[in-house]
């Protein structure tokens, strides 16, 4: 497990705070350390001589302990830790609250404690945590009501209450752990950290989790994109409708909101995020107790047609396919079922089956080789028993080697089954769609372990060019550009119209007869982000006509804010559109994540459709195609009513070269490309609208 294994696997625990005092912190610690710990435990308190039978200490230098648990008054926190680091400690889990979660004082007390971990090399768990356990050791370094039963799972969370409730629910659910860590408030080890080490322990199955906050969100990336390659990775992370975007000036930031960031993130890392606690339970359930399937093929049996049905409608809704089952496996059926039975998927054994008939068709399914995996759904009739159905069922997944779910629809017979079918680790639902999802996450987990590694795409591009365009906008003390800085988009390599932007009617007229004729004139201005709301856009411009449009895009500006820094008028060829499709791509920068790369639907409806793919920065060209296959408007960019398809490689191309645009220059905070305009034979960047920080 690297360098946090040994955190896991103390020989001597210290706990700083140890008292004998009823329903305090100290002494639940104490015993829960003693219920199954084989190691040696030691009290650390001046003013105890024993606590719970053991001899004190007063002071963690004299324990010689591997692990210390504090649980002192967070005015002497940071100095008992600084005392575990002399005396050589090099894991330390802080208990204690009264840190940055209290702001002030506490924050100023947090960056201490950090410090002290710095100094001594500390892996320091918290502060504000419920602590840690792990089961093969019986270690549990908690003040939770109850330990976690043993098993292959490894959890993570930043709430200490979930944990607890977690531990209490896991007991009657069959689901064991191996570690489980209270995160608090990641002072020092984060969940990138437990990440990494479980990815590399023999001993964790599935890692699980839930999240608040990623610390580092481009760390997390790439270190859970190689973990999730061998060890499945499940997390529920909350804050969903979390404002974060409300004061993004561009269309990129509004759309491109924080939990975008952490979609699109956990989507690259090869992570599955669960909706709700159920779901990724469910997850770790299958994960750790089914082999993946290597095929997408379902096959459903059951002895109620309706619930069978059910079962289809879940196959539907998620990433299987209803198995479509070969003659011999047809013929077989229709010999082992009686007449009335439907030997097709899914299968119906009908409602007077008995565990014979039952386990002849789930054998028979289960050795197709369209199968990929199997659920087996019964109703309680007087025909069947349920705790031998259980036991068929683990001998035929065991003999296939194929991975099954069960729905056992019933109350007192199905809780009968159950150790059976927890022992074999096969999960057991009353809900057939909840059997069926249990699959759908072995196959989506199928697909990311056997995801090709991507490398970021790259280019040659002129990146001295790009800067002298930032560096300009410094020297004026601009932070938001537009079509002035469209040269930016051409050092990298990302077609733009022909065009120049001017300062007055003569020269927008000389540009006018280079580009030709008609062209569009926009008014260029820091100050006005939509240009189109004022009408400070002219299209189709005829040469005779240019002085006009240059004197009233000028004056609708004046009108419109009297303050505002005008640039110019920028004078550009017209793109012919009619063969195209207005799409746009941009970027925002995510505190954790970095720069965010969007695609979708563009101009003028962009924000009213919200049709858009998300991807963390840098891309491989295979990220930007993905892109452009999952908004909904993708069968635009294939053709529609007879249109010609356009350009989805130039696309990728340009969303590859933003990323290397966005990765070279943090300093650009937000970028719009809107319209990007997308033909048969290309791409180019009609308007440009960016923000950079000083």
């Amino acid at each position: 497990m690297g360098r946090l294994s040994s955190l896991f696997t103390p020989e001597r625990v210290a706990v700083i705070g140890a008292t004998e005092r009823p329903g305090s912190v100290g002494r639940a610690l104490v015993e829960n350390l003693q219920a199954d710990f084989g190691g040696e435990i030691v009290p650390v308190n001046p003013n105890c001589e024993t606590v719970c039978g053991l001899d004190c200490v007063d002071h963690v230098g004299e324990t010689d302990a591997d692990l210390a648990v504090v649980a002192v008054p967070a005015a002497v926190a940071v100095d008992v830790v600084r005392e575990a680091g002399e005396a050589g400690i090099d894991d330390v889990v802080v208990i204690t609250a009264g840190f940055g979660e209290t702001g002030g004082e506490g924050a100023d007390r947090e960056r201490d404690l950090e410090a002290v971990a710095e100094e001594y090399d500390l892996n320091l768990v918290g502060p504000n945590c419920l602590g840690i356990i792990s089961t093969p050791v019986g270690l549990n370094a908690t003040f939770a009501p109850r330990s976690a039963p043993s098993g292959s799972v490894s959890f993570l969370s930043q709430s200490g209450a979930f944990v607890t409730a977690v531990l209490d629910w896991a007991a009657d659910h069959g689901v064991g752990f191996k570690d489980v860590v209270s995160l608090g408030n990641k002072a020092v080890l984060d969940e990138t950290d437990f990440v990494e080490s479980w990815g590399d322990d023999e001993g964790t199955d599935v890692i699980v989790g839930y999240l608040e906050s990623i610390e580092d969100g481009r760390r997390f990336v790439d270190v859970a994109g190689e973990v999730t390659r061998e060890t499945p990775v499940v997390v529920v992370k909350s804050g969903r409708t979390e404002a974060g975007a409300q004061a993004a000036s561009s269309h990129t930031g509004a759309m491109a909101g924080r939990d975008r960031a952490y979609e699109a993130g956990l989507r690259q890392a090869g992570v599955i995020r669960a909706d709700t606690v159920q779901d990724l339970f469910d997850a770790a359930r299958v994960l750790a107790g089914q082999p993946v399937p290597e095929t997408d093929g379902v096959a459903v049996v059951t002895n109620a047609g309706g619930p069978g049905v059910m079962a289809t409608d879940a196959v539907g809704d998620g990433p299987l396919s209803l198995a479509k089952f070969g003659n011999d496996t047809v013929s077989r059926l229709r010999d082992r079922l009686p007449e009335g039975a439907n030997v097709y998927n899914p299968v119906d054994a009908i409602g007077d089956a008995d565990n014979e008939r039952l386990r002849a068709a789930v054998d028979t399914v289960l050795a197709d080789d369209a199968v990929g995996s199997a659920v087996v759904i019964a109703a309680p009739t007087a025909t069947l028993d349920f705790v031998q159905l259980a036991a068929d069922v683990a001998d035929l997944q065991a003999d296939h080697g194929l991975p099954v779910t069960t729905c056992l629809m019933g109350g007192e017979r199905a809780r009968e089954a159950d150790d059976t079918l927890v022992e074999a680790g096969i999960p057991n639902y009353f809900d057939p769609a909840r059997a069926v999802g249990s699959l759908g996450t072995l196959e989506r987990y199928r697909a990311i372990r056997e995801r090709e590694r991507r490398e970021p795409t790259t280019y040659d591009v002129d990146r001295e060019a790009a800067q002298a365009v930032l560096d300009r906008a410094r020297e004026r003390g601009t932070t938001r550009l537009g079509v002035e800085a469209m040269s930016l988009l051409d050092a990298y390599g990302i077609p733009t119209p022909a065009g120049e932007v001017v300062d007055s009617p003569v020269d927008a007229l000389e540009v006018a007869e280079d580009v030709g004729e008609p062209v569009v004139m926009k008014i260029v201005s820091p100050d006005i982000l939509h240009k189109s709301d004022i009408g400070g856009v002219k299209v189709g411009v005829d040469h005779a006509d240019v002085y006009d449009a240059f004197e009233d895009l000028v004056a609708r500006a004046r009108n419109y804010q009297p303050d505002a820094t005008i640039l110019g008028v920028q004078v550009q060829e017209m793109v012919e559109t009619e063969s195209g499709v207005e799409t746009i791509v941009g970027t925002n920068r995510d505190p954790q994540f970095g720069p965010l790369i969007l695609f979708g639907l563009g101009g003028i409806f962009v924000e009213v459709m919200e049709d858009t793919a998300v991807r963390i920065a840098p891309l491989a060209e295979a990220d930007a195609r993905e892109m452009t296959e999952e908004i909904q408007a993708a069968p635009l960019l294939s053709g529609a009513r007879g249109r010609d398809p356009v350009d989805r490689d130039a696309v990728a191309e340009t969303l590859c070269r933003l990323s290397q645009l966005v990765t070279d220059f943090p300093e650009i905070l937000e970028l719009d490309v809107n319209p990007l305009v997308v033909r048969p034979d290309g791409a180019v960047a009609v308007d440009l609208r960016l923000t950079i920080e000083l």
